[in-house]
């Protein structure tokens, strides 16, 4: 295992590199949330599949592959749907409007009246997000290094809070084309077809295996459709993802690159269940199918492989864990902290250093999620409430501020509480995992939306005007404020 070992020491090493190399970059607000915007479409393309294709996608995607066959992939192949929506659709229009967060984009819209209860949502859902990456890091190094559960956590979440603090999204960015390359080479050059040629082939592979592995519909209807209602349209509103659209050279590189992304998605999502597959013909009899990934790199993998492999989970865990750390402290900062502050800030006439608050907030929120991810045991349940708050909070009032000029703050907001209230009220009738919450959630926040809407005032005209402009891309982005020159 000495080869493995080393394999992971250098690679956990370049990435602390890169956080340190990146703060050199980080001068000015935008230069550190959202890497001056100044992606071009292979650096963009590379971050923006590494963020969306974490450990959910990968150890979660082999073991949906392990228990369901090729159907297994429609979780990842939502992810990959939503991030193909979001670019050809949206993401355009969102790097036009050079904001920081989607509550700034919902002020926007609707007046300046949804951003506090908004960004508390968001919050709560880049919170949980980051928290079930974090617990992830406990089942690459047990099987790295036979390591404690915690220990597990700290380290691996203590080394993405350094290059995230250090450098903002230029060392995430850095760092996410990194774990590109090496998920690309580990999971897609590497695992996929010795996981294929140890099982024996497809042929021996359909012969040991019930046809329902090989029926792309068997994971059931019912189940298909919550992943699309889940996760492609919580592609479309996260702010983990729209901070990504924000590092955007152009809207053109957005849309292009973005759809590039999509479609590498798409292939990583037939990847991975096919992998789950050779690994239930394989290990038929293993007590759980998330161990399918870490058993097939353990057993099947020769030396040196096998540390590339386990590198390249380690990478999709980090890249979403790093992405969704960024997007929490940028939310507590910009839309919860600085709203809340308001009257009291400046009042001694000292301009704030605004590069220091976001790195403050980054290790503040990186230590809760490390306690928080110690505490908690369950990464579906916590997957599952963060999507829940997300699509049920959210997602009305930022497609209908996208697609309807009739929608209004009152509408908004009436649906971002009723819809949040209605998912954990029904979370709590239903249970944690039960696809009600979130239909039913859905469907009351868009009934209030769109009825209290039709029931007040329209929104302002001159409101309305400055949006337009910005969609359009004719408003100027605000000058960022730069770091003093005693830093």
């Amino acid at each position: 295992m000495a080869v493995d070992y080393t394999v992971i020491v250098v690679y956990l090493a370049g990435m602390l590199a890169m956080g340190w190399w990146g703060m050199r970059r980080a001068k000015s607000k935008s230069e550190f949330l959202v890497a001056g915007r100044r992606l071009g479409p292979a650096m963009y393309s590379g971050t923006m599949a590494a963020i969306v294709l974490g450990g959910a996608s990968t150890i979660g995607g082999v073991g949906l592959g392990y228990q369901y066959g090729l159907s297994g992939a429609w979780m990842v192949f939502a992810i990959g749907l939503g991030l193909l929506a979001l670019s050809i659709f949206f993401s355009a229009r969102i790097a036009r409007l050079k904001v920081y967060t989607v509550s700034e984009m919902l002020d926007l819209r609707y007046g300046g009246r949804a951003g506090v209860i908004s960004g508390v949502v968001m919050w709560a859902y880049t919170l949980m997000l980051a928290v079930t990456s974090t617990i992830a890091y406990a089942t690459i190094f047990d099987v790295l290094f036979d390591m404690n559960r915690t220990l597990a956590i700290v380290l691996g979440g203590s080394i993405v809070v350094a290059y995230s603090t250090l450098g903002g999204m230029w060392s995430i960015t850095l760092t996410d084309m990194v774990q590109f390359v090496v998920k690309t080479i580990g999971v897609l050059l590497l695992l996929l077809p010795i996981a294929v040629v140890k099982a024996g082939g497809f042929s021996e592979m359909k012969a040991k295996l019930p046809t329902e592995y090989f029926d792309p519909l068997g994971i059931g209807g019912e189940t298909i459709f919550t992943y699309v209602l889940i996760y492609t349209f919580g592609m479309l509103i996260g702010q983990d993802i729209w901070q990504r659209v924000f590092t955007a050279r152009s809207d053109t590189t957005a849309k292009w690159g973005g759809t590039v992304a999509g479609t590498y998605c798409l292939v990583y999502a037939v990847a991975g269940a096919v992998i789950g597959t050779a690994a239930k013909v394989m290990y038929p009899t293993l007590p759980s199918a998330d161990t399918a990934f870490a058993t097939i790199v353990k057993d099947e993998l020769p030396v040196g492989v096998r540390g590339l492999v386990l590198a390249a989970a380690l990478a999709a865990v980090m890249s979403t864990s790093s992405g969704a750390l960024i997007a929490c402290a940028t939310v507590a900062n910009n839309d919860i902290w600085s709203r809340l502050r308001g009257a009291t800030a400046n009042k001694d006439g000292k301009e704030r250093d605004e590069v220091k608050d976001n790195r403050v907030f980054i290790l503040v929120m990186g230590i809760a999620v490390i306690c928080t991810a110690i505490a908690l045991n369950n990464v579906v349940e916590a997957l599952t409430v963060a999507y829940n708050l997300l699509v049920g909070g959210l997602l009305v009032p930022i497609l209908g501020g996208l697609l309807w000029k009739r929608g209004t703050a009152q509408g908004a907001l009436a649906s971002v509480v009723v819809g949040g209230v209605a998912v954990i009220g029904l979370m709590a009738t239903y249970g944690i995992l039960a696809n009600e919450p979130v239909y039913y959630g859905l469907l009351s926040s868009l009934a209030v939306y769109v009825i209290v809407s039709l029931a007040t005032p329209a929104t302002d005209a001159a409101v309305l005007a400055a949006w337009r402009e910005r969609l359009a891309g004719r408003a100027a982005e605000p000058l960022s404020e730069p770091v003093p020159a005693h830093q």
